[in-house]
């Protein structure tokens, strides 16, 4: 049997038991290729110069118990493989913390974000921080600031510090342990960069078995899902220097954002696949 021939084969399995999906891949065959690739320590982005390879016994046997892992256990494939991409890099990942997949790492990688920054930029945030991406991909894109990564899960934290060393970002990171922006005691911040929990609950009742793996702290937002972005915007004008601006990811609760929020001027920043999951918020319209 072919590798492509098996990915196939290991495609239709996901299928036919209905795993979810949305941790790194949108479908069944890109999970397969993935997995496949990881178990064979190949490259994940070179399935065309390997599809022809024919498998051993014992790497179809492996292929097929790790992916009889996937549906039994229903974790996400970055829970099993350890390791999760983020606009092509790499982070290490574990039931500690969520699975990266932040919609402001494509607004930081494409310059978006950057265009908001002053000349003058010097500190920012990454609040809600979890394995500590963000901070790491903010830290890369500017090479002149300093980044603070905060979270209120210790376990989260342990995970993040295994990123900062990863990408050896240990003198320009510093992690901070605390509830919200109580983690950073009276900082001012040119820029805030938030992913919180924001998962309103009916939502969060019927989320697919996939993301219950995840920890239930960094993704439920109470009853509207903005029980975390009320107090945050409650008290961010006093940790943001006067031209320092907030990105708030908010996903799929854009409604329930409005109606909390009636009066408050922002932008949306669209991404390549969504117009109003990123929200930019200036001090001076939340002073």
């Amino acid at each position: 049997m072919t590798l492509l021939e098996c990915i196939e084969r290991q495609s239709a399995r996901l299928t036919q038991a209905g795993v979810s999906f949305g941790h790194g891949t949108s479908n069944a065959f890109d999970e397969a290729v993935w997995l496949a690739l990881w178990k064979l320590g190949l490259p994940l982005d070179d399935l065309d110069s390997v599809a022809a390879r024919e498998l051993t016994a014992r790497e179809g046997a492996a292929i097929d118990s790790l992916v009889e892992q996937r549906i039994t256990t229903r974790k996400p494939a970055a829970y099993l493989t350890g390791e999760a991409w983020l606009q092509g890099v790499p982070f290490t990942v574990d039931e500690r913390t969520i699975v990266p997949r932040s919609l402001i790492a494509e607004l930081i990688a494409d310059g978006t974000v950057g265009a908001w920054l002053a000349d003058h930029t010097q500190r920012v945030l990454d609040l809600c921080t979890g394995n500590g991406s963000l901070a790491v991909l903010a830290a890369m894109a500017w090479p002149e600031v300093y980044v603070d990564a905060a979270d209120l899960s210790a376990d989260a934290l342990a995970v993040a510090r295994l990123n900062i060393e990863r990408h050896d970002m240990g003198e320009r990171i510093t992690l901070l342990q605390g509830d919200g922006l109580a983690a950073v005691a009276d900082k001012r911040y040119d820029l805030i960069l938030c992913n919180p929990p924001y998962v309103n609950s009916e939502s969060m009742a019927a989320l697919p078995a996939e993301y219950r793996a995840e920890p239930q702290l960094a993704l439920a937002g109470g009853a509207d899902g903005m029980d975390f972005i009320r107090a945050l915007l409650d008290s961010a004008a006093q940790h943001m220097t006067d031209d320092a601006v907030l990105v708030l990811e908010i996903g799929h609760e854009a409604a329930h954002f409005e109606a909390a929020f009636a009066t408050l001027e922002f932008a949306y920043l669209p991404t390549h696949d969504t117009d109003d999951q990123v929200v930019l918020i200036t001090r001076q319209q939340l002073a």
